[in-house]
């Protein structure tokens, strides 16, 4: 039996997995991740670094990040306890599916997990409060190469399950450029950014 389910996305390269969960009425098993598994479903990054974000009440938007260059990152996400609304943005240019957006629900209780490749620029609101999300990355994080666009992006509109004046941001987020302003100072090679 397969360990993973692949869910079909309208964004290229990117992965929707859903464990298979053994459960009873202790609880549940699940393998979040195992390197042979994954590589079988087209998985074959070698992930370096973990990272826990954890929010306490609904409406916390974080994003959208991404890293440039060299430090750009793959990144495997999946929420443990919560619900959040993610959403990706392909600032890939020469992609079939550049500057294309798609959402998606992970839930502790769906227990997805979504690959998201270089390139990519990645942020997510908080649905339920008490949120931890964990998110493992194929290259260490770097200040320098940090990249981010607005949530309130054009583009975009339409795509959030939350009204523009409830969204709760860090100070850092508050000053994302839009993706017009990003890409007219930050020209985009096919794979990198």
């Amino acid at each position: 039996m397969a360990k993973f389910m692949v869910h079909p996305t309208n964004l290229q390269d990117v992965k929707l997995l859903t464990p298979t969960v053994h459960g009873d009425q202790r609880g549940f098993f699940s393998e979040s991740y195992t390197a042979r598994d994954f590589k079988e479903v087209g998985i074959r990054q070698d992930f370096v670094q973990d990272n826990h974000s954890y929010s306490r009440q609904a409406g916390v938007l974080r994003g959208l990040h991404f890293q440039t260059g060299e430090a750009a990152q793959t990144k495997l996400i999946r929420v443990v306890t919560g619900v959040v609304y993610d959403v990706l943005v392909d600032l890939r240019q020469g992609s079939p599916t550049y500057l294309k957006t798609e959402g998606y629900l992970l839930t502790g209780h769906n227990q997805r997990q979504l690959l998201v490749p270089k390139g990519f620029a990645h942020g997510f609101v908080t649905l339920t409060d008490e949120v931890h999300f964990l998110y493992k990355c194929d290259n260490y994080y770097c200040k320098q190469a940090e990249g981010g666009i607005s949530w309130q992006t054009p583009e975009l509109s339409g795509i959030w399950p939350l009204a523009v004046d409830q969204a709760l941001l860090s100070p850092k987020d508050t000053q994302l450029p839009t993706l017009a302003e990003f890409r007219q100072n930050n020209p985009f090679v096919y794979g990198k950014i």
